[in-house]
């Protein structure tokens, strides 16, 4: 039985799902199913009670993935310490963000990594939060970057920068004259809001409400580009942070104001899997992400 044997049937565990089980591996979801019946018979023990409605782990599949773990641990540190010794560094990496990280803050760090790492490849994901956190815990990718990072037990934090967050209105709007406005004004006036569930709306929530405004949400989001086309028509204005809108105010599509009630940032964090062996590649990948803070 090979080492790519216990990935796929500890993919399998963690993700509950043959089907992102054979996305990790790159593999056929019937691949993934002969995988684990051939483990079975290896072992001559069923490991995985098979049933539409849950999947659950026998006791010998969870002594055989509990071994598997620690297999691949050592497995994974012995590799990456080799490529250490030869001074390799190559792969590929894994990254699932939020929209507007990966539009905007992400570009130019991956440029700069791949000019010194030419042989690692990076795919990234483009994903909701929520969704980022479970890529990352079920091992679909090996990082997340997102925004407000949530503390868990099972994740290890890394914080990377804190990015201003704005006001911005049409170029015509009475806002766009002037250089800096306080909260309060914003009172009544037509917001363009992210989606409830979004980390940054429950902080710009927050913010208003400790200041005292209330604004009506006349448009909800999912991501800071539809938030900007929606400003750029002036259906309302809306807060974001200053560097998803560069090139808006470049163009003069989009007005930018400062808030004067004090400092307000969105904190941006990379993410992974507490106790995760962290390959060459990926340390001089996060290395980059913290020294361009």
């Amino acid at each position: 039985m090979q080492i790519e044997s216990l990935k796929m049937y500890c993919d399998l565990v963690e993700t509950q799902s043959f089907t992102k089980a054979a996305q990790i591996s790159g593999v056929t979801q019937s691949a993934i199913s002969q995988q684990i019946s051939m483990m079975e018979r290896m072992f001559k023990s069923l490991l995985v009670e098979r049933s539409k409605k849950q999947f659950r782990l026998t006791r010998e599949g969870q002594e055989l993935y509990d071994y598997s773990k620690q297999i691949l641990a050592a497995y994974d540190s012995l590799n990456s310490k080799l490529m250490e010794l030869k001074d390799i560094i190559s792969g590929s990496i894994r990254v699932a963000t939020i929209y507007s990280i990966g539009l905007h803050d992400l570009p130019p760090y991956i440029k700069k990594f791949m000019q010194g790492y030419p042989t690692v490849n990076i795919h990234v994901e483009y994903r909701r939060a929520k969704q980022v956190y479970e890529d990352v815990m079920s091992n679909i990718v090996d990082l997340g970057l997102i925004a407000y990072p949530v503390k868990d037990p099972k994740l290890e934090i890394i914080s990377l920068r804190k990015e201003p967050l704005v006001l911005v209105c049409h170029p015509q709007h009475p806002f766009a004259k002037q250089k800096a406005i306080k909260l309060k004004a914003l009172d009544g006036q037509k917001f363009i809001s992210f989606e409830p569930d979004t980390p940054t709306r429950k902080a710009l929530d927050r913010i208003l409400r400790e200041h005292g405004v209330e604004v009506p949400h006349v448009m909800e989001f999912d991501n800071v580009e539809t938030v900007k086309r929606a400003v750029e028509i002036d259906a309302g204005i809306s807060i974001v942070p200053q560097s998803t809108i560069r090139q808006e105010i470049d163009k003069k599509t989009l007005a930018c104001v400062e808030i004067q009630d004090g400092e307000f940032f969105r904190p941006i964090a990379a993410i992974y899997k507490k106790n995760r062996v962290l390959s060459p590649a990926m340390k001089q990948f996060l290395a980059i992400l913290k020294n361009a803070a």
